[in-house]
């Protein structure tokens, strides 16, 4: 006779959430060793530097001569140069009057990663994509609207112990009569250039007051983020949010808020189907929040291949058949499988922070230049929507 399998029971379904919190939390600790905080060692030598500032070498050496520019670090052992920092960096564009900054009449560009399927990379564009930007020397922000926190985790922060949603999360802000700006929320991170709004898991518990409110009050639901991202704007050149994977109450409050949409995709079978079922929910949504007198227009909608193998016939298939159908909605640039990515993330960091040794390897320099490319399209779209940059851009031929 058949054995009948007994019921799992709440008491058994609290047993394995207490261990899968055990692994994460042994997770963490590699990373979120007490007493120690995350730090950015990148350091460039003086050519680099002329590179990234858009000056010579010889300015930078004129400026420190001439006191415009503190002298560099050198190393106590050796008396050597140790070479500048991302901070250096952000003072010599300063001084030499480079900073790509939008003009204050400008938009700043509000661009939601997207997608309402999990595992497409989401996250790992949202955060390479910001540290890109902060190389480049614009103003980031990200605003971390998953309560699983992969950004915020990633930018140093343990959500379980660092982030209380009562008081850093966009939470209390999303709350009927909450501060009247996200300013209370806003982190300087280890990045120059980056701040964050955090999450973490109780963030999930505005999905519930959400949908609770909706029925009664639905414009204060869907405005309420795109007002709280008004209310810093002018802090930032690139506002990137990082959305719930799932059409919910925090979704739709995001495509609200956004002026522009990513759209991570990998190229199989069923992440290609999803993305394609994304596209015609996001058509049926925002004519939903239109109907409501939420109207959004964005100023560009691109999807983005992701975790692309190219050893993979199917991959290569299912490209093809992407670039066929959405043709000019398709980013150039593919963001390619890489062990660099996965390496990286398991130990919350991004390819752009890796340093030493395992910066010179094949792989790493192919990564670095997946991301680079990435990270240049979405730079030039987001400098289109600017008017003060249309010059330069017709001087560079790309306008």
């Amino acid at each position: 006779m058949d054995s009948v399998l007994p019921p799992v029971t709440l008491d058994e379904l609290s047993v394995l959430s207490r261990r899968a919190a055990t692994v994460i939390e042994r997770l963490r600790e590699r990373v979120f060793a007490p007493g120690t905080q995350k730090q950015l060692d990148l350091r460039f030598n003086v050519r680099t530097a002329a590179e990234m500032v858009g000056r010579s070498e010889k300015a930078i050496r004129d400026a420190e001569g001439d006191g415009r520019l503190p002298s560099p670090d050198k190393d106590e052992d050796t008396g050597r140069r140790r070479g500048y920092s991302l901070a250096d960096i952000a003072r010599m564009r300063e001084v030499f009057g480079t900073l790509p900054h939008r003009a204050p009449d400008d938009p700043p560009l509000v661009l939601a990663v997207q997608n309402f399927k999990g595992g497409v990379g989401k996250s790992t564009v949202v955060t390479h994509l910001a540290q890109y930007f902060a190389l480049k020397g614009y103003r980031v922000c990200i605003i971390d609207c998953d309560s699983q926190a992969s950004s915020t985790a990633v930018f140093g922060l343990n959500p379980d112990v660092d982030v209380d949603e009562e008081e850093d999360t966009l939470y209390p802000f999303l709350r009927h009569g909450g501060p009247k700006t996200l300013h209370y929320a806003l982190r300087a991170t280890y990045w120059p250039g980056i701040a964050i709004i955090p999450a973490n898991l109780g963030l999930y518990d505005a999905e519930y007051e959400f949908a609770a409110r909706m029925a009664r009050d639905p414009a204060f639901i869907l405005d309420r983020l795109r007002e709280g991202v008004d209310s810093i704007a002018d802090q930032f050149d690139i506002i990137l949010l990082d959305p719930p994977p799932a059409l919910g109450m925090l979704s739709l409050s995001v495509l609200r808020a956004a002026n522009a949409l990513l759209v991570p995709a990998p190229p199989n079978n069923i992440d290609f189907a999803s993305t394609a079922h994304f596209l015609k929910m996001l058509e049926a949504t925002l004519a939903e929040l239109s109907r409501h007198g939420g109207e959004r227009q964005y100023s560009f909608v691109k999807i983005l291949t992701s975790k692309m193998n190219e050893q993979k016939s199917a991959h290569q298939a299912i490209k093809r058949m992407m670039d066929a159908v959405f043709a000019q909605d398709m980013l150039m640039a593919v963001l390619k499988d890489s062990a660099e990515i996965d390496n990286a993330s398991a130990n919350l960091m991004t390819v752009y922070e890796m340093t030493g040794a395992a910066t010179r390897t094949e792989t790493h320099k192919r990564c670095r230049a997946y991301l680079d490319a990435v990270g240049r399209e979405v730079e030039l779209l987001a400098r289109k929507t600017w008017p003060s940059h249309h010059r330069d851009l017709r001087k560079e031929g790309l306008l």
